[in-house]
C-alpha cells in the first residue's frame, strides 16, 4: 500500500484553529466560508496526500457545530442537463441530497439550498418542490445583472439586491455545493451585499484544498490537481498579486487569479473601505500544506494519481464524455512528471495475463482481466467468464489470498451460479447470465450461512479498501461503482466488452 506522507490530526487542529482566528479577526458578525471542492469523501485528496483523512473537513465542522450552519448552492443549469458527479456516478441534486443526509449525521445545521441562476424549467422546479415538501428551506437566485464588469449594477438592487436575502444566525455560514459552478462565491458576495444593507459587517473567505498555495507550481500534488480539472481547463499559476504585495511565492489556478481583481472591488464596494485582501491566496484559508510531513510519499502518490487521471480521461473520451483536447492535456501531464501507464504496477499485469491467454487458446480472444495490487504488494489477477465477471473474479480470488483459503476451493457452489444464473436468464431475460460484481458478492454472502470457507472471505472484504486494480476492458456501470464503493481504485484500457451500443 502507499507509503503515508500526511498527519491528519496534525491537519484538522492546525486548520480549526486557523478558521477560528479568521471569525474572530476584526468586528465583524460573521464569516461567510466559500467551502470549494468535496466537504466530504474527498477521495482526490486521500489519494494525493496518502494519510489524510477523506472525512477531514466535514470532522473539523463536526468540532465546531455549534458555530456554524451550511447553506448548499446548485447551478439551475445543472439540474436541467443531469450533470453527473463522476466518483459516485449521482446526479448533482441527487448530491445534494445525499450532502443534506450526511451533514445531518454529523449533527450540522443545515439552513437552506439556494437554487443559483435560477431557471423556471419542469426539472428545477421538481427539485425546489421535492426539497419544500420535506421542509427544507429553498431560496431562488438570479444571474447577477452587470457581471462581471459594471460594479455599481452588481452591487446594487438590480444586482444583488434582487435576490433574496438568506435568514442566518450563526458566526460561521459554510457556503457549499456538489461540485465546480455550483455559485458559491455569487451567494456569498449576495449575502454581503444584504448584510452590509441590514447595517452588519460580516467577511468573506475561501477554503479550497488545491492547488496547495505553499508547495511550489510544479509540485506533482498541484499538477495532479490540474489533471482532476483538465476539461474545466483549470491552470495553476502563481499568485502575482501575492507576489507584488508580499515578494512571496503562492500558488493559485486561473480562476481565481481572473476573478479577484472584480472580486475585491465589489467587496469594496459594499463595504465602503479597502479591502483587507491583497491577493487571491490572503482570501484563502487552506493549511493543508502543513499537514505534509513526507514529501517524498506524497510526490509519488500524486506521481500515481495523474496516472490514473490520464487512464480514466481515456476511457471518458472513448465514451464520448471529454473534448480530444481534454485528453491531450491529461497526457500532457503525466509526461510532465515523467511517468506512464506502465508506471501503474497493475495495467503491466492485466495486460500481460491478458495476452498470455489469447496466445494459448482462440477462445480467450475477448477475454477481460483485471488485476488488483494486494495490501503487501503481490498481484491477484481475475479473468471474466461464463459464470462471472472479470471483477467478481479478482475480487474472489483476492479475499481467498487474504484469508488463506486454497484456491481450488469453492467459496461459492456450482448450483448456487446455477441457480442465479437461472433467473437471470429465464425468468429476467437478460442477454447476458454471468454474474457481476455485485451479484458476485450477494452469492458469497449467501453461502457464507453454510459455508465457513464463504464466511471468511467475507470478512476479508473489508481489507480491500485502497486498494489499487486496473481492468483490461471499460467496465460496466453497476461494477465500476461497486469497487468504488468498496474502496478500490480502479482504471481501465479504453476497449468496449462487445460492439453492443445498449446491451454492452
Amino acid at each position: 500500500m502507499m507509503k503515508k506522507g500526511f498527519d491528519p490530526e496534525k491537519y484538522i487542529e492546525e486548520q480549526s484553529k486557523y478558521i477560528i482566528e479568521r471569525i474572530n479577526k476584526g468586528d465583524s458578525e460573521r464569516l461567510y466560508l466559500e467551502f470549494g471542492g468535496k466537504l466530504v469523501h474527498d477521495k482526490h485528496a486521500m489519494r494525493v496526500l496518502p494519510g489524510f483523512d477523506e472525512n477531514a473537513k466535514i470532522k473539523l465542522l463536526e468540532k465546531m457545530q455549534e458555530q456554524v450552519e451550511i447553506i448548499i448552492c446548485i447551478y439551475s443549469g445543472d439540474i436541467v442537463n443531469s450533470k453527473t458527479r463522476q466518483d459516485f456516478g449521482i446526479t448533482y441534486d441527487l448530491e445534494v441530497l445525499r450532502l443534506i443526509d450526511i451533514f445531518r449525521k454529523h449533527n450540522l445545521s443545515i439552513n437552506s439550498v439556494v437554487v443559483t441562476r435560477y431557471e423556471d424549467a419542469p426539472a428545477v422546479n421538481m427539485f425546489i418542490n421535492k426539497l419544500e415538501r420535506r421542509d427544507i428551506k429553498t431560496y431562488k437566485h438570479y444571474f447577477t445583472k452587470g457581471y462581471p464588469t459594471d460594479v455599481d449594477t452588481i452591487v446594487s438592487e438590480e444586482g444583488y439586491g434582487a435576490n433574496p436575502y438568506i435568514e442566518v444566525t450563526k458566526p460561521l455560514v459554510v457556503v457549499t455545493g456538489p461540485g465546480g459552478g455550483s455559485g458559491k462565491l455569487a451567494t456569498c458576495l449576495s449575502q454581503l451585499y444584504h448584510e452590509y444593507r441590514r447595517g452588519r459587517k460580516v467577511r468573506y473567505a475561501k477554503f479550497e484544498t488545491f492547488p496547495i498555495w505553499n508547495l511550489s507550481l510544479k509540485h506533482p500534488v498541484n499538477i495532479a490537481y490540474e489533471a482532476a480539472t483538465a476539461d474545466l481547463k483549470d491552470v495553476n499559476m502563481i499568485d502575482s498579486f501575492h507576489l507584488e504585495a508580499y515578494g512571496q511565492m503562492a500558488v493559485n489556478y486561473n480562476r481565481d487569479l481572473e476573478v479577484f481583481p472584480v472580486v475585491k472591488r465589489i467587496i469594496e464596494k459594499i463595504t465602503g473601505q479597502e479591502a483587507e485582501y491583497r491577493s487571491p491566496t490572503d482570501m484563502g484559508v487552506n493549511r493543508a500544506g502543513f499537514g505534509i510531513y513526507d514529501d517524498e510519499a506524497v510526490k509519488a502518490a500524486a506521481v500515481q494519481e495523474i496516472i490514473r487521471r490520464f487512464m480514466i480521461a481515456k476511457c471518458d473520451y472513448k465514451k464520448g464524455k471529454i473534448s480530444e483536447e481534454a485528453l491531450e492535456r491529461s497526457e500532457l501531464l503525466m509526461k510532465e512528471v515523467g511517468a506512464c501507464e506502465e508506471d501503474r504496477t497493475v495495467v503491466v499485469q492485466a495486460r500481460e495475463y491478458a495476452e498470455q491467454k489469447r496466445s494459448l487458446d482462440k477462445k480467450y480472444v475477448n477475454v477481460v482481466v483485471m488485476a488488483m495490487e494486494m495490501p503487501d504488494g503481490t498481484i491477484i489477477t481475475g479473468r471474466s467468464s461464463r459464470r462471472m465477471a472479470a471483477a467478481g473474479a479478482v475480487i474472489l480470488n483476492a479475499v481467498k489470498k487474504l484469508g488463506g483459503i486454497p484456491d481450488d476451493l469453492y467459496v461459492i457452489a456450482p448450483n448456487v451460479f446455477s441457480s442465479i444464473q437461472q433467473l437471470k436468464g429465464e425468468v429476467l431475460h437478460h442477454d447476458r447470465t454471468s454474474l457481476n460484481l455485485e451479484g458476485i458478492l450477494t452469492a458469497l454472502s449467501i453461502s457464507a450461512e453454510t459455508n465457513s470457507c464463504a464466511d471468511k472471505a467475507v470478512k476479508m472484504l473489508e481489507q480491500l479498501k485502497g486498494c489499487k486494480a486496473h481492468c483490461t476492458a471499460i467496465l460496466s456501470e453497476r461494477d465500476e461503482q461497486t469497487l468504488q464503493t468498496m474502496g478500490i481504485d480502479v482504471t481501465c484500457d479504453p476497449e468496449y466488452l462487445t460492439t453492443n451500443l445498449y446491451f454492452s
